[in-house]
């Protein structure tokens, strides 16, 4: 299966038309927790938090932890 482009933005969205039962097709049918995680995999945590972050936007994101780790997580990707 192809990975999807999200389209995160600064506001969060919601879903339209198919584009909602596609996005809601590739989420996990619940949440489990597995040794301290939620989810099993890595990439199933990751879509999780990308459909979130479609939903939300990422000004809400970055409300919720303190602002020099968002910085510091931007800094980083200059670096690579």
């Amino acid at each position: 299966m192809e990975e999807p482009t999200w389209k995160i933005g600064l506001e969060g969205r919601a879903w339209q038309g198919p584009e909602a039962m596609q996005r809601l097709d590739l989420l996990p049918a619940k949440l489990e927790m597995i040794h301290g995680k939620l989810l099993w995999s890595e990439a199933e945590r990751l879509t999780l938090l990308a459909a979130l972050l479609e939903n939300l936007g990422a000004v809400k994101a970055v409300q919720l932890g303190e602002s020099q780790v968002w910085r510091e997580a931007v800094a980083r990707l200059k670096n690579e």
